[in-house]
């Protein structure tokens, strides 16, 4: 954790004005039972009334001056605070964005929102409340104890016999609440993560009648994160009670002490008032110690997470040469096998797309479609194997450099909320109106944009919620053609467009002027049967390569995949 003290760079003058305005607090406090004992040896005890009035003003200009260093105080810790709470979140969303997709996977979309939000959160009350109180109430404490042996030593040894007692109860509880609070902390990523799974797919619970067992599911997850709260909630409740026991205990003690020597002539009155309320001082700072001792456990737990996850390494990427000129693209024996996964998903793929080829990709569910494309812009690493692009190996050109000459229409459309036109320049963002709305055009989504009344700037909700699937496929594709990109890869983006659209789309791209190298995957025959090269998989293995006429002839894969789509037409 201590990799995150750096981002407190610009806010050390806050750091350090925060807890010494508390400081100065905490001193004209200490001043008052001094104050009260004047008053009552001196004052009540001679009836000097103008003393009194006179010790009275003096107790209310400390409360004054401590009033405006405390708020002094809270200013320059809410200031430091909130200011390192934004520099954290930056950069934690700054690494989050450099991650691959391999971490990403391994994270979990949930844990990454909780620490984006609750954890970053709870570090920031952790830093303003220690910044306040951290330094001030062990100053208080202590404080409280020298003035104690200053009116009377014997006294005092009550004070310096309690202060080691509680603070024992204090960090014992605290170094057992630590790893509790961890704990409670990943079964929140839990509930987070049912609770977006519900939201994200609630048509789908819905489709199938399955409210009551996502509300079940929810449940116990939400049980499971109470239960573990009110044990760590048990512990720490601890604190309180033992706290006041001993406190007033010692009260108790330091009473009967105190009027024994008062008796014998030793104090007098007004310095056992002192005593007692140095006392009742330490009480009140230790129950905020103790508060703030909980506070902090959580903020530490949750800085550890955060801390993790910037600590976690992102891929080395040395790769410093540029795009060749020469687009070829070659697949040599290239294998994938997932983090974790027990087998490969792709295994000794082998083939070469010459630049401006189509390459159609076709094969069952799960049989690594996706998973080959998202090789081309390293989405992910290839295990073995390697892949050339003019004869150059991908790992050596810039990852950056690759991306800017990719452009990917994912399997599911996702789109940001924003107008068209902001969704469009995505890609390049210097493009013109003329470009995107020759993009559209060729993307087949060009009656989308007339049918709103406010043409390119009209309003898309988050994931394109006022569109429809088909909609937001067209869109899609369309913000990838912006680009301009010299391939360009569409990962099943027709499957939910009519056949008659499907076609107009692929004469379109067939026919741009700077045509791509295309990467098109498909469940349909009919959106690939033209292409210049068609890969077959099966169970991560490419059982065919070649033309559609060649693969009806040598693949019996691609053929009873055919087959069974044109039979059903009555075609064949």
């Amino acid at each position: 954790m201590k990799g995150l003290f750096k981002y407190f760079k610009g806010y050390r003058v806050q750091c350090v004005l925060g807890p010494l305005f508390k400081l100065l607090e905490a001193s004209f406090e200490l001043l008052v039972p001094l104050v009260v004992a004047a008053i009552i040896d001196t004052g009540i005890k001679t009836e000097n009334r103008t003393y009194i009035i006179q010790m009275c003003a003096v107790m209310v200009v400390l409360g004054i001056v401590g009033l405006i260093c405390s708020v002094t105080a809270q200013y320059f810790a809410a200031r430091a605070a909130v200011g390192f709470t934004k520099k954290l979140r930056h950069a934690l969303f700054e690494k989050i964005q450099g991650f691959s997709y391999t971490q990403l996977d391994k994270l979990g979309t949930a844990t990454v929102i909780t620490r984006m939000t609750s954890d970053t959160n709870q570090v920031q009350t952790g830093v303003n409340l220690t910044l306040r109180l951290l330094l001030r109430s062990p100053f208080v404490v202590l404080g409280a104890m020298v003035m104690a042996f200053t009116i009377d030593i014997k006294s005092a040894l009550i004070f310096a016999v309690t202060i080691p007692v509680l603070s024992v109860i204090v960090f014992g509880i605290m170094l057992i609440s630590i790893p509790l609070y961890k704990k409670v902390q990943s079964h929140l990523d839990g509930v987070t993560q049912t609770t977006r799974e519900s939201l994200t797919g609630a048509r789908v619970i819905r489709a199938f009648a399955l409210e009551s067992s996502e509300t079940d599911t929810f449940r116990q997850r939400n049980d499971m994160l109470t239960k573990v709260q009110r044990f760590v909630g048990k512990i720490s409740a601890l604190m309180n009670p033992l706290t006041y026991a001993i406190i007033n205990a010692a009260i108790v003690w330091l009473i009967h002490t105190g009027a024994l020597r008062v008796y014998s002539g030793v104090l007098s009155p007004g310095q056992v008032v002192a005593l007692y309320n140095y006392m009742s001082q330490i009480l009140i700072e230790l129950i905020k110690f103790a508060s703030l001792i909980i506070s902090i456990t959580k903020s530490a737990a949750c800085a550890k997470r955060i801390s993790d996850v910037l600590n976690i390494t992102s891929l080395p990427d040395n790769a410093v040469e540029p795009m060749p000129e020469n687009k070829d693209i070659e697949f040599k024996n290239v294998s994938l096998r997932y983090a974790d996964a027990g087998d490969n998903t792709l295994t000794d793929i082998s083939f070469k797309a010459y630049q401006g080829q189509t390459v159609g990709i076709i094969g069952g569910t799960g049989s690594g479609k996706t998973s080959l494309v998202n090789l081309i812009p390293a989405f992910y690493k290839a295990t073995s194997g390697k892949i050339l692009i003019g004869g150059k190996e991908i790992s050596q050109i810039d990852t950056d450099v690759l991306r800017q000459n990719v452009a990917v229409v994912p399997q599911h459309a996702v789109l940001f909320s924003g107008t068209i036109r902001e969704n469009m320049l995505w890609g390049n963002s210097g493009a013109t109106d003329i470009q995107i709305q020759k993009a559209l055009k060729i993307a087949q989504a060009s009656d989308i944009i007339s049918a709103k009344e406010n043409g390119l700037d009209s309003i898309i909700e988050q994931n394109g919620r006022n569109l429809s699937g088909g909609q937001r496929q067209r869109l899609t594709i369309a913000r990838a053609l912006v680009k301009n990109a010299p391939f360009l890869i569409l990962d099943d983006s027709s499957c939910a467009l009519d056949y008659a659209t499907d076609a107009r789309l692929r004469s379109a791209l067939k026919n741009l002027e700077n045509k791509p190298t295309t990467f098109i995957v498909s469940q349909r025959t009919s959106s690939i049967k033209h292409a210049d090269i068609i890969i077959v998989l099966d169970d991560g293995h490419a059982v065919g390569i070649g033309t559609h006429e060649q693969l009806l002839e040598s693949c019996e894969v691609y053929r009873e995949i055919y087959e069974s789509q044109y039979k059903k037409e009555g075609k064949i």
